[in-house]
C-alpha cells in the first residue's frame, strides 16, 4: 500500500529507479543503454550524472529522464593544502591568491617605474630621472624577493600534490591504521562532495531501487539507501562494477586518491543487494575481494541489435568522407577512451612502415592533451595527412559508422583491468564485422585467437603490430567470414544484456513484474 514514506509508482510503471554515474552521461554508452532499456521495460528511470558546467542540465534518453547535477568541489583540496607550512617552507606565501597578487603587483610597479623614467627622459629632466633610481633599485630587490617566495610557494604546492615525503607517507598510513575503511573520509574528502550533491536529489526522488555505476557512485548509492531505510522506505541497491578497482591506473596522480577509492569501495560494497559487472572473470574477482554472497550477474556492454525508429531516422556520418578518403584507401579505426595506457601511439608510430594506411581515432575529446601529442608526433613523422582525429557519434550510430573501416584496433597495454574484460569496442568492432588487431591482453587476445576474427600482437611492439596489420589487410575476407558463424553475434547484443539486467531488478522487486501493458508498450516501440 502506498504511503507518505513509500509512494506508489507512477501509473503504468513497475517502480522508480534512480541510476547514478560519475560523468556527464554523453560518451558513456553503457549507462545510456541501461537507462533507455530499463525505461522501455516499464521502469520509471531517472539517470543522475555530473554536469560539466555550473548549472544543471536535463534531457531524455527514450523515456528515461537525465539530470546532470552541479557538483561543487570545495573538498577536492585536502585540509592541509589550506594551511601554511612555516617549518617545511618558511618563505612560501599562505595558500590562496596572495602569491599571484604579490607577483602581479611587482610587475605593475616595475612597469610603472619604466614609464615614469621614459616620461622624465622625454622632458629632458636628469634630476627627475636620478630621483627615480632609488625606487627602481628597491623595486628590483623587492621583485627578486617576491619571485623567490612565489617559487617556494609553487614548490610547496607541488610537494603537497605528490605527498611523497616521509611525513606524508606516515600520515597516510596513520589514518589507515586508525580509521580502517573509514579513512577514505580523510584521504579523499571529495567523495563527500559527491554525496552531498547527489544525495539530496536521490532523497527527493524516493526511488524503489538505486543503480550505482562504478566505485565512486557505490558510496553515494549506499548512503542514500541507508537514509531511506532509516526513514522506513525499503530501497534496493544494485552496484554495477565496471572495473577491478585495485587494478586500475589511477585517474588522479595524487598518492592518496587510489588508496581512498579502494577503502571507500570496501566500506560500501556490503550494502549492495545485487552486483552486476562486465565479465565473468571480474565477477569472480569481486566475490573474492568483497566476500559477496552471490556471484555478480554479467552484463556485457554490447551494442544494440536494433535501434528505435527515431534513432534510425538520423543519418549516420560517413567515416571515409570525414577522413577525406575514397573507398579503396586502407583505413584502420580506434574508437573509445584516449589515454597513454590505451596504446594509441603505436598506430601513429607504425604509419611510416605502412605507407598507404590511414588511421581514424574516434574519441570523446579530439583536442585533449594526449590527442594533441599524437597529432604532433604524426607531424614529426611526416604522416599527419593520414591521421584523422574525430569526435564520438551517438552510441546507436557507432556500429554502422565504424563499418566503413577495414579493421578495428585495440592496442591497450598490460594493466590488470585490461586483462579481464571484453571491452565495449570489441563488441562494436564485431558487430561492424571488422577484422581485429588486438594486443595480447588475456581475455580479448584469447577470444580473437579462438574465434579467428583477428590478429593478436605483442602489446607495445611496433614491429609485431605491423605484422598483424599486414595480415588482416592481406586476407580481410578470412576474418570477416567468422561473423557468419550462427549465434556468434547474437550473444553479443545489448538486448540480451538488457534482459539479464531486468531480471536483476525483478528479483529485487518481485512485486513489480513486467505487466501486459509493459510488454504491449515494448511491441509498440
Amino acid at each position: 500500500m502506498a504511503s507518505e514514506n513509500n509512494p506508489a509508482p507512477r501509473t503504468g510503471t513497475r517502480g522508480r529507479i534512480v541510476m547514478l554515474v560519475d560523468n556527464g552521461v554523453n560518451g558513456d554508452s553503457r549507462v545510456q543503454k541501461e537507462a533507455r532499456s530499463a525505461a522501455e521495460a516499464g521502469w520509471d528511470v531517472t539517470l543522475l550524472g555530473k554536469s560539466p558546467g555550473k548549472s544543471e542540465q536535463h534531457w531524455m534518453i527514450g523515456d528515461a529522464k537525465v539530470r546532470l547535477l552541479k557538483v561543487p568541489g570545495p573538498m577536492q583540496r585536502r585540509r592541509h593544502e589550506y594551511r601554511r607550512a612555516p617549518l617545511r617552507a618558511p618563505l612560501a606565501y599562505r595558500p590562496g591568491p596572495l602569491a599571484a597578487y604579490r607577483k602581479q603587483k611587482m610587475k605593475a610597479w616595475r612597469a610603472d617605474l619604466n614609464v615614469r623614467v621614459i616620461e622624465a627622459a622625454a622632458k629632458g629632466s636628469a634630476v627627475s630621472k636620478l630621483t627615480l633610481a632609488p625606487e627602481r633599485a628597491s623595486a628590483k630587490v623587492a621583485s627578486r624577493w617576491v619571485g623567490l617566495r612565489v617559487r617556494r610557494t609553487a614548490a610547496l604546492e607541488q610537494r603537497r600534490k605528490r605527498m611523497d615525503a616521509p611525513l606524508d607517507r606516515f600520515t597516510t598510513a596513520f589514518w589507515q591504521r586508525m580509521m580502517g575503511e573509514r579513512a577514505w573520509r580523510r584521504l579523499d574528502p571529495y567523495l563527500l562532495d559527491l554525496d552531498l550533491a547527489y544525495g539530496k536529489v536521490i532523497d527527493e526522488l524516493k526511488p524503489d531501487l538505486i543503480h550505482a555505476n562504478d566505485f565512486r557512485m557505490l558510496g553515494v548509492g549506499a548512503r542514500a539507501t541507508l537514509r531511506a531505510r532509516a526513514a522506513k522506505r525499503d530501497v534496493k541497491l544494485v552496484w554495477d562494477a565496471h572495473e577491478f578497482l585495485p587494478g586500475i591506473k589511477p585517474w588522479d596522480p595524487h598518492p592518496r586518491w587510489h588508496v581512498a577509492q579502494c577503502l571507500h569501495e570496501l566500506a560500501y560494497s556490503k550494502y549492495a543487494d545485487a552486483v552486476t559487472t562486465v565479465s565473468a572473470t571480474l565477477a569472480d574477482m569481486l566475490v573474492e575481494r568483497h566476500g559477496l554472497a552471490r556471484t555478480p550477474t554479467v552484463v556485457l556492454n554490447a551494442p544494440d541489435a536494433e535501434i528505435s525508429p527515431e534513432q534510425a531516422a538520423e543519418p549516420v556520418p560517413d567515416l571515409r568522407e570525414l577522413c577525406g578518403i575514397g573507398p579503396d584507401v586502407p583505413l584502420s579505426v580506434y574508437s573509445g577512451a584516449a589515454a597513454p595506457q590505451r596504446g594509441l601511439d603505436i598506430m601513429v608510430e607504425s604509419l611510416p612502415h605502412l605507407p598507404e594506411l590511414h588511421v581514424a581515432f574516434i574519441v570523446l575529446r579530439p583536442k585533449s592533451p594526449y590527442m594533441t601529442e599524437l597529432a604532433q608526433r604524426a607531424e614529426e613523422l611526416g604522416v599527419a595527412d593520414r591521421v584523422h582525429i574525430l569526435p564520438y557519434v551517438p552510441h546507436y550510430q557507432v556500429v554502422p559508422f565504424l563499418g566503413a573501416a577495414d579493421f578495428g584496433v585495440i592496442p591497450i597495454h598490460h594493466w590488470p583491468n585490461h586483462e579481464i574484460a571484453l571491452i565495449t569496442k570489441f563488441f562494436e568492432y564485431s558487430h561492424a564485422r571488422l577484422p581485429l588487431v588486438v594486443s595480447d591482453v588475456k581475455t580479448m587476445g584469447e577470444m580473437a585467437a579462438r574465434t579467428g576474427q583477428g590478429e593478436v600482437f605483442k602489446a607495445g611492439d611496433v614491429q609485431d603490430y605491423i605484422r598483424a596489420v599486414k595480415a588482416v589487410l592481406a586476407e580481410p575476407k578470412k576474418y570477416r567470414d567468422v561473423y557468419d558463424e550462427p549465434g556468434l553475434l547474437d550473444q553479443w547484443t545489448w538486448e540480451a544484456q538488457a534482459e539479464a539486467l531486468d531480471q536483476v531488478y525483478t528479483k529485487l522487486l518481485p512485486a513489480r513484474p513486467r505487466t501486459s501493458v509493459d510488454r504491449a508498450a515494448e511491441v509498440t516501440v
